[in-house]
């Protein structure tokens, strides 16, 4: 009588020739150089040091190699960014040493210019892949967005301030900094930009301070503000 039991199955194929995750980080330095379009099968298995069967087999097309690369690039930067972000004790200064370790990444020579995310994709044809892009993109806006509501809570921030155009702003800033670095911007120019985009960060109720200015003048005296009020003219006129 034959047993019952099945024997083992046995895999399909020959086994995988190539590590996979060097094989990934190779294909992501391709396309961050090069972006998406820009970037060939041929130039993918050359730098993966694979043939295409086996890229396919692996990552399914190239696409799908590009989006993984993405993943695997923006996992990186999250390590490296969501810590400033979450430890700073004020969201002026997260969103500071956040934009300041972005120009030291963006123009850091051991590795592709700029930002893979915001530039990689910028001229992909691919209906699909850009949506997909642009999500990821938002939810870099949203970190921002929670860290400066979480000043707002805190008191950081004047009443009223807008947190998602104030996030959008610095989104943007961030972005035009990693289109600077790919076009060869110093990292000092790209402080300078920091700098410049944190003098737009909104004061904690500048009006009020104003106010205080001139109210805490001693009595029976007169600031220079308080000369040129509307009474003091309006009592010369009879002059």
């Amino acid at each position: 009588m034959k047993s019952s039991d099945a024997s083992p199955t046995k895999p399909r194929g020959r086994p995988r020739g190539f590590d996979r995750d060097t094989a990934l980080a190779r294909a992501t330095e391709v396309f961050w150089r090069q972006g998406y379009e820009g970037t060939s099968v041929a130039d993918l298995t050359r730098a993966m040091r694979i043939n295409p069967p086996s890229l396919y087999a692996a990552f399914g097309d190239k696409q799908h190699l590009y989006l993984e690369a993405v993943e695997r690039y923006q996992q990186g930067r999250h390590d490296e960014l969501a810590p400033l972000l979450d430890e700073a004790p004020t969201a002026r200064q997260a969103i500071e040493r956040l934009l300041r370790e972005a120009a030291r990444l963006y123009a850091q020579r051991d590795a592709p210019r700029g930002c893979m995310l915001a530039l990689s994709g910028t001229t992909c044809a691919e209906a699909s892949l850009q949506s997909q892009l642009a999500k990821r993109r938002a939810n870099a806006n949203k970190v921002f967005k929670a860290r400066i509501e979480r000043g707002l809570r805190e008191g950081e921030l004047p009443r009223g301030t807008h947190a998602g155009a104030l996030a959008d702003f610095y989104a943007t800033v961030l972005r035009g900094m990693a289109l600077q670095a790919r076009d060869g911007v110093s990292r000092r120019s790209l402080g300078a930009t920091v700098e410049a985009a944190m003098r737009a960060w909104p004061a904690r109720h500048p009006s009020t301070v104003k106010t205080r200015s001139v109210m805490s003048s001693p009595r029976g005296t007169s600031s220079h503000r308080m000369r040129l009020s509307p009474e003091r003219h309006s009592s010369s006129d009879g002059d």
